[in-house]
């Protein structure tokens, strides 16, 4: 029989919010989801939050100028009291991201588009992944893909093996997969995430302060706790940038010097940093389309021939049975590496910590900011589970091949007489490639990947500044961007030079890098508390939830009244109808 009578408390067929309402009191249905958004429009200069952060940025180049001594004095000071009280918040929040992002892509939610429910991908995912990638950690893969594994085999972290015991190549593997797969790529995607569905979902500006709306109101966002925010991401992005740069400086130096430039010093590596920031504020310049992409495809190119022919002409066995070695090893590891801190070490594994652990940690939260707006920006179209998936897994793949083409191609040199690990950090890899046939040509193509690499992610970085600069902007004015990216190689050199020398200056780097990565990683925290609000009310979630009341109440009230003989058709709710029955 059929049932014409309607259950008491049906939802009806409208998502349409109260009256009165503010956007941010409800979600927008589905229908009303916009293709273009706010972010797309251009927007004047935010003179606060460009005032402040640049007076701040400007106040601190002269004191790193005039005072290195007393600005390397004072950050030292403060790391010291950043890693004794706040170690373990680096290392429990980054894991904690993890677990959050795995949760939104495998949960219901991962069904949501970032962006209007017909809405195609923007970039062909071979594109996708190729900004990706390489904005992410493209020169930090080239500065540690050799030195890291090599150092943890020869010295392998506090509390696991001795030096030249058989499982130090484990550990070495292991120790290097933690700091380069999924942890910081799952930093990265909460903040991408959180950006690409607050601007391409729900209209707002692409600004991370935007993404706060749902605990905050838009008000608020765009007041003084809002301009906060902002002013803290783009701290935050000068200088995990500015690490990089100074990252690639000191590696471009060390090249040159392996390959006949004997006089190497402080002043040559301004020079470096001079250079490159040209170079990138001229591809910041042209937008994402022409520059980025561009420079991203020739990346992935390079970066393929440079591994394929250390995997040829390495130690090719070795390095295939280090992928699923080095993959169980990862896994078997996890929840050790996880849960270091300096309470099970003392001061050995703080300082081990400081060096490796933390100051990655830092340093992914340091460039969320830019990384996490720009995967956003080149990710609309795309649902939460594929950016998720995409996001975690595609980069850690690449970094597992390439630590293990180039990780287990250094340690079997060192197990075979040749010492690597005595060389300077920044020059491992060239002691590496001089080994290999034709060293010359390689060398240059890796002296070029990595400044083509800091090219392609810090021009990101400066055009992600200018958004910030100009309340969302995707395309801020080009003196904005040419301003950010000046001051970003400022700093860059500031950083060298407070390392007081250039065997400190990686130390000096890593300082800094931290305490400006500290206050980040608190907003980072309340980020995931507004995304996973935000989400629960996206127009989506409400159907659903919505539907399913509906049929439960009809399925109760049909068994009640009919037993098990009764079904339910499907017809417009109308005023027509008689008014159900009990």
């Amino acid at each position: 029989m059929t049932v014409h009578e309607k259950p008491e408390g049906t939802a009806p067929a409208s998502d349409a919010a109260p009256p009165g309402s503010t956007p941010s009191d409800s979600a927008p249905s589905e229908s009303a989801l916009p293709r273009s958004t706010t972010a797309e429009q251009q927007h004047p200069l935010d003179r606060w939050i460009f005032g402040i952060a640049a007076a701040l940025v400007v106040a601190f180049i002269l004191w790193g100028a005039l005072s290195t001594s007393t600005l390397s004095a004072v950050s030292s000071a403060v790391l010291a009291g950043v890693m004794s009280a706040g170690g373990w918040a680096f290392v429990l929040t980054a894991s904690g991201f993890v677990v959050f992002a795995l949760w939104l892509a495998f949960s219901k939610q991962g069904r949501i588009p970032l962006g209007a429910d017909d809405e195609a991908p923007e970039f062909r995912t071979v594109s996708w992944i190729a900004m990706m990638f390489s904005a992410g950690m493209g020169i930090g893969l080239m500065f540690y893909g050799v030195s890291e594994p090599l150092s943890h085999f020869a010295s392998p972290p506090p509390g696991t093996v001795a030096a030249g015991d058989p499982e130090a190549l484990d550990v070495a593997m292991a120790t290097t997969l933690f700091h380069w797969t999924l942890h910081p790529w799952a930093i990265y995607a909460v903040v991408g995430l959180a950006i690409a569905y607050s601007t391409f979902r729900r209209g707002r500006r692409q600004l991370i302060s935007s993404a706060f709306a749902p605990l905050l109101g838009e008000r608020h966002t765009e007041g003084a706790f809002g301009k906060a925010v902002d002013i803290l991401a783009i701290f935050a992005t000068l200088f995990g940038s500015a690490a990089s740069l100074g990252l690639g400086a000191l590696q471009i130096g060390a090249g040159l010097k392996l390959n006949g430039v004997s006089a190497v010093g402080e002043v040559l590596l301004v020079v470096i940093i001079v250079v490159l920031t040209i170079a990138f504020v001229c591809s910041a310049v042209t937008g994402v389309a022409k520059g980025i992409q561009w420079l991203s495809n020739i990346n992935m190119v390079l970066a393929g021939v440079l591994a394929l022919v250390v995997f040829v002409g390495g130690p090719t066995v070795l390095i295939l049975n280090l992928i699923p070695t080095a993959i169980g090893d990862y896994f078997g590891n996890l929840a050790q590496m996880a849960a270091r801190t300096a309470a099970s070490g003392g001061d050995a594994t703080a300082e081990w910590l400081s060096g490796w652990t933390v100051f990655y940690w830092a340093w992914w939260i340091s460039w969320t900011p830019f990384v996490g707006m720009f995967i956003a920006r080149i990710s609309r179209g795309r649902t939460i589970k594929q950016f998720v998936v995409g996001v975690l897994l595609i980069p850690s793949a690449v970094s597992l091949i390439w630590f293990a083409i180039f990780g287990g191609a250094a340690i079997n040199l060192q197990r075979s007489g040749t010492d690597l690990a005595a060389q300077s950090t920044e020059g491992q890899l060239f002691g590496l490639l001089n080994t290999m046939p034709l060293s010359g040509v390689l060398s240059v193509i890796a002296m070029v990947l990595v400044a083509i690499f800091f090219v392609s992610g810090a021009d990101a970085a400066s055009v992600v500044m200018g958004t910030l600069s100009e309340r969302g902007s995707i395309l801020p004015s080009r003196w904005v961007v040419v301003f950010w990216g000046v001051v970003m190689g400022a700093i860059a050199a500031i950083m060298l030079l407070v390392g007081a020398g250039q065997d400190e200056a990686l130390k000096g780097i890593r300082d800094i890098t931290i305490i400006m990565a500290a206050p980040f990683a608190i907003v980072m925290v309340v980020l995931c508390v507004a995304l996973a609000k935000d989400l629960r009310n996206d127009p989506m979630m409400r159907r659903d939830r919505r539907s399913a009341l509906a049929v439960e109440r009809a399925v109760e009230f049909g068994t009640q009244k009919y037993g098990d003989e009764f079904f339910m058709p499907v017809k417009p709710h109308s005023e027509a109808d008689p008014p159900p029955k009990n």
